[in-house]
């Protein structure tokens, strides 16, 4: 018999998870004897289920930081590339940080529009904070702290004075991003028989921690579990689940503006391609990615409807879509903005613009670091969570819908690469007709059929 798909296992543990949370708790308990008693349903589930969601939380923690070091070390040392190729490579670096920074901030700009959790009474939020975070005073001194600061104290407090304090705790992610794109462009700058075995030591390490996100995902469904049944039996009232209805509206429609209007309109500013001929092109890669949540996946479909269909010349497509595949992630940074601003007002948590600021850098980072695989997007939500001070444990609240989320956001992923493969490939004169095979712009040694 075929094996289930991992992400059915995940939403089959979202339903069981749900369903135990609301029968166990009519389980009043039975007493054997004077010694030995079974306890009741409630107790069951935060006694014997709720510790097998801390430990999954505290994997997904774990493997955050030793993730965003490897990804980012050996996505720029990968960059060498740029000296062969300066134009594209700056061009391609360019518009993928661009469309990055434009999604995070449409994802702030949509939440603090719709607000999701506005239906949440006070007493509802002082319950949830109380729930997910034990130290909830210092996290709020924290902001208060952050609102008296000057205004480049952000800016400060990214450069690191001791990069292993700031490896040994979450809240510092932003220090160690820092440190690690500072580390990966002295690596470029080197002669490259000097770093390669830096870089050797960083991709096989990158590898093992690849594997090891994979280990962590086969647990997905029994953590997923355990968080969904203790939700449910810690949950105040009904009313988190129409807040947590509302985010997943607030992240579709985020998306959906940037997958229908914000790049068709790139492609028609910079390309002059019209939007039916667009999404002919590309529609087959944007199933696929919705299928498998991959962009990793997705890559060699991507290249072929970009190639093919769309017109992009092999030189540009096969430098700018896997550099994409591995750092533009526009629908992974929209969903860390909107899920890290709900996540913060369901706890009672309102961030300043300064915090929000944060929130647009390092979102924007963590997609570069985000890895193209499946549920990648919530470890690195880890990162966002904590360079604000909002308690990681809240990622409970979202992960009940996160693999239907997942799966369109990596259709905004894939589709902004093949975006910018076009853009990049019209300002290069290296985009043509694909039906009528004739070239945009004159491109030495690219004749006209």
């Amino acid at each position: 018999m075929k094996r289930l798909a991992l992400h059915w296992k995940i939403l089959l543990g979202i339903i069981l998870g749900i369903l135990i949370g609301i029968l166990l708790p009519y389980f009043k308990g039975i007493a054997i004897g004077s010694l030995f008693s079974i306890p009741d349903g409630r107790t069951i589930v935060i006694d014997w289920i709720k510790p097998f969601g801390t430990i999954f939380i505290n994997l997904l923690k774990l493997i955050a930081i030793p993730l965003i070091i490897t990804s980012l070390v050996t996505g720029i040392a990968a960059l060498k590339d740029i000296s062969k190729f300066s134009r594209i490579g700056i061009r391609t670096i360019g518009f993928y940080v661009f469309t990055t920074l434009s999604a995070t901030t449409l994802g702030l700009l949509i939440v603090n529009l719709i607000k999701p959790s506005r239906s949440l009474s006070t007493a509802t939020k002082d319950e949830l904070m109380a729930l997910y975070s034990t130290d909830a005073s210092g996290k709020i001194d924290l902001a208060l702290q952050t609102k008296g600061s000057g205004p480049l104290q952000p800016l400060v407090d990214i450069v690191p004075d001791n990069i292993f304090n700031a490896l040994s705790q979450n809240g510092n992610m932003l220090q160690v991003i820092f440190f690690v794109i500072f580390l990966g462009i002295g690596l470029i700058l080197i002669k490259e028989e000097d770093s390669k075995p830096v870089v050797s030591f960083f991709h096989s390490l990158n590898e093992v921690i690849m594997k090891l996100i994979d280990l962590i995902m086969l647990s997905a469904p029994y953590g997923v579990l355990a968080l969904m049944a203790t939700l449910v039996v810690e949950s105040p009232n009904m009313e988190l689940f129409m807040a947590l209805i509302m985010y997943s509206l607030t992240v579709v429609l985020g998306l959906l503006i940037l997958i229908f209007a914000f790049y068709p309109l790139l492609v028609k500013i910079f390309t002059k391609r019209s939007y039916k001929s667009f999404f002919q092109g590309i529609a087959p890669a944007q199933l696929l990615a919705f299928s498998t949540s991959s962009s990793a996946a997705t890559l060699p479909v991507t290249m072929e409807r970009v190639q093919e269909h769309l017109g992009v010349d092999e030189e540009i497509a096969s430098f700018v879509l896997p550099v994409g595949a591995t750092i533009n992630m526009d629908g992974t940074s929209l969903y860390q903005a909107v899920a890290a601003v709900f996540i913060a007002n369901t706890l009672g948590m309102e961030l300043t613009l300064g915090q929000q600021v944060t929130v647009i850098l390092t979102a924007t980072l963590a997609s570069i670091g985000s890895a193209a695989v499946p549920g990648a997007g919530m470890v690195m939500l880890v990162i966002v969570l904590s360079a604000i001070g909002v308690p990681e444990a809240g990622l409970a609240l979202i992960f009940a819908v996160d693999r239907p989320l997942d799966m369109i956001r990596t259709v905004a992923n894939v589709t902004s690469d093949s975006t910018i493969a076009m853009i990049i490939g019209k300002s290069l004169g290296m985009l043509h007709d694909p039906i009528e095979k004739k070239w945009d712009d004159h491109y030495p040694g690219q004749q006209s059929e």
